[in-house]
């Protein structure tokens, strides 16, 4: 091993795995920065990569990893280098490929940057992002993180960058001050030695670990409805050779029975990816046309059923073994797995040779693919465009709030059966499906608009938009108790809308689905169940049983009770409609 300028990094010393790259890769420091080189013929390939990404951001502040990248590679931008950028959720990559003066001339340039970022480009490339971000379009897998883990952490990558609406430069400064550092830092070449005038000089900092993993879901396997057309599985399994075996195989299980044998879809895949030291997604895929959506979902289900039940054939086995062989059996082995070993030893991944890599491979059988099977579906979220996949034994993932919180009541002008509810702890929307609440200490962000516009996100991943123009009474006082009640922290600013933008009520029609999310299917409506109506309830329960006493007696003492006994029936008809008005609505009239 040889050291560069610094001395040998303590946390590239202290990993006893490191050894399992001796006569493969060769390690050092250059500026304190852990780098690890490999020869290949031919151009160089360097890759400096920081442990920072979506994942370590918050709703407001999502992007200012991708914002922080933009801004390092700027000068970079008519070079004739072959350089790219690329952010990640646990990791952030700056990579070239060119001869040595090249490389050396963008990582110099991208650590200059870092140094000092062109704060006066700030502006300019929130722009960017943001057309970025309306050019690349939503996939049937955008909104499986949201789902598993609402609007934190790993989920944020199903939202927009809200932090391109209101980061400042102090706050990007200081990201950058404090994650992009040489001890957050692992440098990766494809040569046979450091090249000379490298200048990585970063400030000192700390290897942040991975973002611990929040849960939006309370049950699993479960399921919710997609898009027409799309079939998405995702589950988290522990990271092993026997889960890369086992994603072979179920995209070949699926290819053959989705494709080959029933011909419900042209596209049916699966996918094997790291997401921390010690987990990885398992993402399986397959397209249909609508007519026969309900036979892939059945078709993806009976494959599954097969894997865990460990009816797997030799032959499957060990053809997914030899496809992930041959990663193995290529020249300049070194070269080509640098930037898994890198991302290895940023995340804290233990480092193995491809001789033990080979040897795990070898070691796979049956019972181990039926393990991580088993292991797959238990943690599974699906994603169907059929109706339900509530037979499959999978539970619906929540749709709406377990509760709502009391407060001032604003009726729909649009619907009789939704109210808004702006209470002291957070707000409720009370809908025909369900309760959808955002309470104020666990709220993830809050956009505001002028004209007195608020969207507020739950970290669970529930939303509530509160339009003043839609909602009766919502004027600047109950505005007022959101922005006071939100962390300063959660808000995010948005610029005024054209007038006609804002919305205006819409002629009243049948009630639309409505929930935090999407509608469940063959879900029954739930109302708000408040002191109000269970006092009313009783009474409409008693006053029967009084009103035929007093009519029984009147009978007994031949006293006229025709108009009492119509007066009385009627008291319980208004009773029973103000009883289901404080149901669905939480008044004691219909709103008109």
């Amino acid at each position: 091993m040889t050291t560069h300028e610094h001395p040998t990094a303590p946390e590239l010393d202290a990993r006893p795995e490191l050894d399992a790259l001796d006569g493969l890769v060769r390690h050092t420091t250059v500026h304190g920065v852990p780098t690890l080189f490999a020869p290949r013929p031919g151009e160089i390939t360097a890759g400096l990569a920081f442990r920072v990404g979506h994942a370590d951001e918050t709703l407001p502040t999502s992007g200012i990893t991708h914002l922080v990248e933009h801004l390092a590679l700027y000068h970079l931008g008519l070079s004739d280098l072959h350089y790219n950028g690329a952010t990640a959720d646990t990791y952030t990559l700056f990579h070239v490929t060119g001869d040595e003066d090249e490389v050396v001339t963008y990582l110099n340039s991208v650590c200059a940057a870092l140094r000092d970022l062109p704060m006066e480009r700030l502006e300019t490339e929130k722009e960017i992002l943001r057309t970025e971000a309306g050019s690349r379009g939503k996939g049937p897998l955008s909104q499986m993180p949201l789902w598993r883990y609402g609007a934190q952490g790993y989920g944020l990558s199903s939202y927009d960058e809200l932090g391109t609406r209101s980061l400042t430069a102090d706050q990007v400064r200081h990201w950058a001050e404090t994650r992009f550092t040489r001890d957050n830092a692992v440098l990766f070449l494809t040569a046979d030695r450091v090249p000379a005038g490298l200048d990585l000089t970063l400030p000192a900092g700390r290897r942040f670990p991975t973002p611990a993993p929040s849960s939006a879901l309370p049950v699993t396997p479960a399921c919710l409805r997609g898009e027409d057309g799309h079939l998405v599985f995702t589950s988290v399994v522990r990271r092993s050779t026997a889960a890369a075996v086992f994603a072979e195989v179920l995209g070949r299980a699926l290819f053959q029975d989705l494709r080959q044998k029933g011909g419900y879809s042209y596209s049916a895949e699966a996918d094997y990816s790291s997401r921390d030291a010690e987990f990885a997604t398992l993402t399986a895929y397959a397209d249909a046309l609508p007519q026969k959506q309900d036979a892939a979902v059945g078709g993806f289900v009976d494959a599954f059923a097969r894997l865990r039940a460990g009816r797997i054939e030799q032959a499957e086995l060990d053809s997914a073994r030899g496809k992930l062989l041959k990663r193995y059996d290529v020249p300049d082995l070194g070269a080509t797995l640098l930037p898994s070993y890198a991302l290895s030893l940023l995340t804290g991944h233990r480092i193995q040779s491809p001789e033990q890599l080979r040897e795990d491979l070898e070691a796979v059988d049956v019972e181990d693919l039926r393990a991580v099977a088993r292991e797959a579906w238990d943690g599974g979220l699906l994603q169907v465009p059929a109706r339900d996949a509530g037979w499959a034994g999978l539970t619906h993932a929540p749709r709406f709030s377990a509760s709502g919180v009391s407060g001032t009541l604003h009726p729909s002008l649009e619907d009789d059966d939704v109210t808004l509810i702006i209470g002291e702890a957070g707000v409720t929307l009370s809908t025909p499906g369900g309760l959808v609440t955002v309470r104020y200490d666990a709220c993830a962000a809050m956009t505001t608009r002028p004209d007195g516009a608020r969207s507020l996100t739950g970290l669970d991943g529930f939303g509530v938009a509160v339009e003043p123009t839609l909602f009766g009474d919502v004027t600047a006082e109950r505005i007022a108790v959101l922005d006071r009640a939100v962390p300063a922290a959660a808000i995010v600013p948005l610029p005024a809308r054209p007038a006609e933008v804002i919305p205006q009520p819409r002629e009243r029609t049948a009630p639309a689905p409505t929930d935090g999310r999407k509608e469940p299917e063959g879900r029954e409506p739930v109302g708000r169940v408040t002191g109000h109506f269970l006092l009313v309830t009783a009474l409409a329960t008693l006053w029967p049983v009084l009103l035929v006493a007093l009519v029984v007696n009147g009978i007994k003492d031949s006293s006229p009770m025709g108009l009492a006994a119509i007066a009385g029936f009627a008291l319980e008809f208004l009773l029973i409609r103000a009883a289901r008005n404080l149901y669905r609505t939480g008044q004691p009239t219909t709103p008109q």
